[in-house]
């Protein structure tokens, strides 16, 4: 058996060591010093001015998306762009914070969502913000969807959950929008068991994901922060303040395992994305010449940081006889994340209306699945997924 993935951690057996001796130890597990010091650390590595540790991506997603909304950049009834193939968590807070998602297509060659058809989705639907996500670890061209974003007001926001690492000359990804959001969970880059986490420049954004994250309070800001929130809003003393909500929130505060497992992980993640990527290169040479398989498009990714592989057949009836010998090898597969979203049973019950058309989309619905690559995959587990892409006759 090839499975998604097969160790909790980089760095299993050290990782786990050193979790139990901080169990031990730690004089506190709750939300604290470890969290702040992952956040520094993790936004000093992203290029960014700030990052916002949370109990898991999609809460990440959810606090991103309430940020906006309580800051009043976004408005109920605002229209938001999605990239069509994503994760539930992306659209699934638009629809319940009173949004109204618009999906963009895929394109084929490179997985994502290109400039050019969010042009076209912004000239006719006038979106308000786009929220894009990074698939499998490829992206769109990112600088132009920046680009166009902003000549066109449009707010931009990234779930780069998956594309923890890919660089692109411009940048990394992740560091294109006004904020992203980045997974930890165990089958991730990188393991937190759960966890996420938001990057962002912004200081007005940045101090209401805090406020978000804990409640709606302000106990996580500074002490400046706090006491500018407390005399706006007529807080006479500090015993007053200690159950005084601000604004719309959630409990997706992390614990300090979480900061604690996220800075042990930092240590080993630049050598992980390295076999990654050395993988994924590894395992499209073998789609070279295919008659059954389609490859991507990379040259624009300097750095890839790849977590599962996708394999594109040309037709759904070679989709399942490729998928049938991956299965008889034991190589554990997934569709291609959840496919077209707007296929998704979820969204037909809570926007409804006619699909609209999505051909990228669509066909990696019908067409694809992926297997993992992570850095444990031996040789001989990369020569039994090599013989299985390469005889699709």
């Amino acid at each position: 058996m090839i499975p998604l993935m097969r160790n909790a951690f980089l760095g299993e057996a050290q990782t786990r060591r050193a979790l139990a001796d901080f169990i031990l130890h730690a004089p506190r597990l709750s939300m604290d010093v470890k969290c702040r010091e992952f956040e520094s650390t993790f936004a000093s590595q992203e290029g960014r001015a700030a990052a916002v540790l949370f109990n898991s991506g999609g809460s990440a997603n959810l606090a991103m998306v309430q940020a906006l909304k309580n800051i009043g950049r976004l408005k109920d009834g605002d229209k938001v762009g999605f990239s069509a193939v994503t994760w539930s968590t992306n659209i699934m807070p638009l629809i319940q914070l009173g949004l109204r998602p618009v999906p963009v297509d895929c394109d084929r060659s490179t997985l994502n969502v290109m400039s050019t058809e969010l042009a076209r989705v912004i000239s006719q639907k006038k979106l308000k913000a786009m929220f894009l996500t990074n698939v499998l670890g490829l992206c769109g061209d990112l600088p132009a969807i920046r680009a166009l974003c902003k000549a066109k007001g449009v707010i931009l926001f990234e779930d780069n959950c998956e594309a923890l690492g890919t660089e692109l000359p411009e940048g990394r990804a992740g560091s294109f929008g006004v904020m992203s959001s980045f997974s930890f969970y165990v089958a991730h880059h990188m393991s937190t068991i759960e966890g996420g986490v938001v990057c962002v420049d912004d200081p007005e954004l940045e101090e209401m994901l805090r406020i978000v994250r804990a409640n709606g309070w302000d106990r996580n800001l500074t002490a400046r922060q706090q006491a500018r929130l407390r005399k706006t809003h007529g807080i006479k003393d500090e015993f007053q303040s200690k159950y005084t909500f601000y604004d719309l929130g959630y409990n997706l505060r992390p614990s300090e395992i979480t900061g604690f497992l996220g800075l042990e992980q930092l240590k080993h993640l630049d050598a992980a994305v390295g076999a990654r990527e050395a993988n994924y290169d590894r395992f499209a040479l073998s789609l070279a010449g295919s008659e059954d398989l389609l490859s991507l498009n990379r040259s624009h990714i300097t750095r890839l940081s790849n977590f599962a592989f996708p394999v594109l057949c040309r037709t759904p009836k070679i989709k399942r006889r490729v998928l049938a010998r991956f299965q008889a090898a034991g190589i554990e597969t997934r569709p291609l994340i959840a496919g077209n979203m707007v296929r998704q049973p979820f969204y037909a019950k809570y926007v409804g209306g006619p699909p609209p058309r999505l051909p990228g989309a669509d066909f990696f619905h019908d067409n694809s699945f992926y297997f993992g690559n992570y850095p444990e995959l031996t040789e001989e587990d990369c020569l039994a997924i090599e013989s299985c892409l390469r005889r699709t006759a």
